[in-house]
């Protein structure tokens, strides 16, 4: 994405305002990592000195695997979800019983991190690179999940942007909205926090369009240096803005090489902050070791 195509997606002043916090050649054109380099030894000691209480809360959406079933029953199937099981069966009677998964990866209802290449503009992904540099036919060679292969720690912040409700439909998410939540508990993000939102836009409506994040928005985490956003809010659904779609993606992703984890389930945090009046917590993003993909479930962990 070029200065005159990021110009035209957002409007000059905002464009001027994410190119000074663009990450795109700040860690080199071989770089993989993106925002995850904010995450030093020291932001981790961080974190760590947060898990005092050894309490912990999920923020990975609840599934249920989709079956497949075999045989005459097949037409019966249910449709394919986030997650399907084709089921096992060892020995007569069986001796075992096991499943091979069928995973989409970037489902909105399954919980997961996009790796830096999974989103395309102009035929370029992060840092700028045009797209046959980091992906081939055999999968993605550079900037994939293999970024994710030894876990990421780092402190949590968690932005409650509708306390005890839900933010309106249609409703922009800002810097200001952002500093408003940080201002309501009192919490600053610092230099390698992982920022953790709640809208209250849990699930998709058919006919509603849920609230979602601007480009003035996805400015303000670039120049807070956060290294991951996961909440249960991202890009607005449907396309609010056909002349902007999706900045968190495409300016996030694309721009400033910000690891997302996409619908995560900040309901029970929610809980927990408001019970202890915390806001502040290590968190834990441990995927499965797979290299090669644009993006991983992943269930992740704050801890008190």
């Amino acid at each position: 994405m070029n200065d005159n195509t990021l110009a035209q997606a957002v409007g000059s002043a905002t464009a001027a305002a994410i190119e000074a916090v663009s990450n795109q050649g700040r860690w080199g054109a071989d770089d993989e990592l993106g925002t995850l380099n904010h995450i030093t030894d020291e932001v981790r000691a961080r974190a760590v000195s947060e898990a005092r209480l050894g309490r912990f809360v999920s923020l990975g959406a609840r599934l249920d695997a989709s079956a497949v079933i075999p045989g005459p029953m097949a037409a019966a199937s249910p449709p394919f979800g986030p997650v399907v099981a084709t089921k096992f069966y060892t020995g007569s009677p069986p001796m075992s019983m096991a499943e091979q998964l069928t995973v989409n990866t970037h489902h909105p209802q399954l919980t997961h991190l996009d790796a830096l290449t999974h989103t395309v503009v102009d035929n370029k992904v992060y840092p700028g690179v045009p797209l046959p540099e980091r992906a081939t036919f055999f999968g993605i060679t550079k900037g994939s999940s293999a970024a994710f292969s030894g876990g990421i720690v780092s402190r949590g912040v968690f932005l409650d942007l509708a306390p005890g409700g839900r933010l309106p439909e249609r409703f922009p998410i800002t810097g200001a909205v952002l500093d408003d939540a940080c201002a309501r508990t009192g919490v600053e993000v610092l230099p390698g926090d992982a920022v953790v939102v709640r809208s209250g836009w849990r699930e998709l409506e058919p006919g509603r369009a849920t609230a979602g994040f601007t480009p003035d928005g996805v400015r303000w985490l670039g120049e807070k240096s956060v290294s991951v956003y996961a909440g249960d809010i991202g890009d607005s659904h449907p396309i609010l803005d056909p002349e902007n779609p999706t900045p968190l993606h495409r300016i996030g992703l694309v721009h400033l090489g910000l690891v997302l984890c996409d619908a995560a389930d900040p309901t029970a945090l929610a809980e927990v902050c408001a019970e202890l009046g915390r806001y502040t917590f290590m968190i834990v993003f441990a995927p499965m070791r797979v290299d090669g993909l644009t993006g991983l479930p992943v269930n992740p962990l704050a801890i008190f």
